[in-house]
């Protein structure tokens, strides 16, 4: 009888912990959990709070989680399933997702701290006593961290805009890893000066899962750290020296406390002792290296991918070597999926939570769509616009503004809803054919709002292409899909990720886009080409006008 092979896939997100365990060879899923840290008897003490599940912040633009936290997240998802009755020996590999940009400051203590972790009769012991002292800050900045001022230097530094994009396939943002380090160094010098290495949360799961505390980082999410050489897929002197520029021991100090870089699907180890005998995991399971939540995500097609969750975010499959296939302008960020694939990531802030925003003007509760979805189907197709940013917006960037009707029509339920739906996915396609290639291959799209008929119909027709909605995805089904992927890559067996996803998503019948549709969108002097000149209007004018009441 041939034994069962799992694949394990676990994101450490904002708000919680998730798994997802996969058959490799039925390609099923066999279990699902998730923790929420403000919710769970084990994870809750730990002093995060508000919506933002963050340590109270003690100065502008923090936004700080505990690493104890993580450490007692892994121990309660791996109690958990092993109380269910989880086969964990059949578990033949496992991977890691988290949150992009966050990153952990490892002491000198760290290496001697994690080989504890493969001393037989540590079992008894917790793992966040086991790592005690193995972290020299005791905070996890988190991808909310934001660091203005130091992203401002790493840029000049390098030569500009224009060369930062070149360079490192993103506009040094304020909330990636280098500029948060800078302002950690100033902030925090002794700690800065003990920290041994960096890790961003992504690879330091793996460090925990093997006992060894220098396992490698993966470019995938290397990308997020302004450190990295995008086209080269390693550390980029150039930056790292921009980085480190009037920090403790210059430039060779913060190389030293850079580990190697490496494939998001390269097996960094074997499951440590610890685990094997507390949770009863097999001593031949592989720990992969890992990757963030947003490579992970990305993992589950082969195409591009359209998520409609509170932001919208927009994965443009792209082949990653030439800069006119990068958002030249910074407004999207250039990475790698959790497989190695390139894309380019945007996030419109102001996304389907402005859409349930504006249902709320009109009565509707927050589950209630049926109102709405009726509106939508009664209401034509490209007529109305509407402007709504309750926040500033970062792609492409923008000043927040009120309520904005460009509409004919007297204001009403179906043109407010249509105008503000077809006004925010009109400007994702609009400004993403910058970097996006034309294609008549599917759009994959996720997330509640996929669910509306009438929403899948105009994307169909705004961006001229079969639309497929697919219902799981995920960053830890990503981890867990990537995870198959690397082990059967490493048993010898060429498999494509294609295979391996096919039959664990559950994927709609394409949506074509219908001709009339097309062409209300389309044509000269249609919606996409009135939108772009109204958006320049009232941009315009609200810049205009934030001068004056300044």
């Amino acid at each position: 009888m041939i034994k069962q092979r799992l694949s394990l896939g676990i994101d450490l997100s904002t708000q919680s912990i998730s798994s997802v365990l996969v058959d490799i060879d039925s390609r099923e899923i066999i279990f699902q959990h998730s923790l929420n840290y403000q919710i769970d008897s084990r994870l809750k003490k730990y002093g995060i709070q508000g919506q933002d599940y963050i340590l109270p912040p003690k100065s502008t633009g923090e936004a700080n989680q505990p690493p104890k936290m993580f450490f007692a997240a892994l121990e309660a998802m791996f109690a958990d399933m092993k109380s269910v009755g989880l086969p964990m020996r059949n578990i033949v590999v496992c991977n890691t997702s988290a949150q992009q940009h966050s990153h952990a400051y490892m002491s000198h203590r760290a290496r001697t701290v994690f080989s504890r972790l493969n001393m037989p009769g540590n079992s008894e012991a917790s793992l966040v006593a086991i790592l005690e002292g193995s972290i020299a800050l005791n905070l996890i900045p988190t991808w909310m961290t934001n660091a203005v001022e130091e992203a401002d230097v790493v840029r000049n530094f390098i030569g500009g805009q224009e060369r930062m994009i070149q360079l490192s396939g993103s506009d040094s943002p304020a909330r990636f890893t280098g500029a948060i380090v800078r302002k950690i160094a100033k902030q925090f010098p002794e700690a800065y000066q003990e920290t041994e290495h960096l890790h961003l949360l992504s690879s330091l799961v793996p460090a925990i899962l093997t006992g060894n505390s220098r396992t490698p980082m993966d470019f995938g999410n290397a990308c997020g750290m302004s450190m990295m050489d995008y086209s080269n897929k390693d550390w980029s002197v150039k930056l790292i020296k921009a980085v480190a520029d009037g920090l403790p021991g210059g430039e060779s100090a913060l190389r030293n406390k850079l580990l190697p870089i490496v494939s998001p699907y390269t097996i960094v180890g074997r499951i440590a002792t610890f685990f094997i005998e507390k949770y009863g995991f097999s001593p031949d399971c592989r720990i992969i290296a890992g990757s963030g939540d947003n490579p992970q995500s990305k993992v589950v097609v082969t195409g591009d991918l359209l998520s409609l969750g509170t932001s919208l975010v927009n994965m443009v499959s792209t082949d990653g070597k030439k800069p006119e296939k990068l958002d030249m302008n910074g407004f999207a960020n250039g990475m790698y999926d959790g497989i190695g694939r390139p894309f380019i990531f945007g996030c419109r802030t102001n996304g389907a939570l402005v859409w349930d925003q504006l249902r709320a003007t009109y009565g509707m509760k927050k589950e209630e769509y049926e109102p709405a979805e009726k509106a939508l189907k009664e209401t034509p197709v490209g007529k109305n616009i509407v402007f709504w940013q309750p926040r500033d917006e970062s792609f492409p960037a923008s000043r927040r503004y009120e309520l904005t009707r460009m509409a004919p029509d007297t204001p009403s339920l179906g043109s407010d809803y249509s105008g503000l739906v077809e006004s925010t996915l009109a400007t994702i396609y609009n400004y993403s054919k910058l970097f996006a290639k034309e294609s008549d291959e599917p759009l994959y799209i996720t997330g509640g709002a996929s669910r509306s008929t009438e929403i899948v119909r105009r994307i169909a027709a705004i961006w001229n292409r079969p639309v497929i909605h697919i219902e799981q995805t995920g960053a830890s089904l990503g981890a867990a899909m990537s995870g198959a992927y690397a082990f059967l890559r490493s048993t010898g067996k060429e498999v494509g990720i294609e295979e391996i996803t096919k039959n664990l998503l559950k994927k709609s019948i394409p949506v074509n886009p219908r001709p009339d549709d097309v062409s209300a969108y389309h044509n000269a002097g249609g919606y996409l080409e009135k939108l772009t000149l109204l958006e320049n209007k009232i941009t315009k004018a609200h810049s205009l006008a934030t001068k004056q009441s300044n």
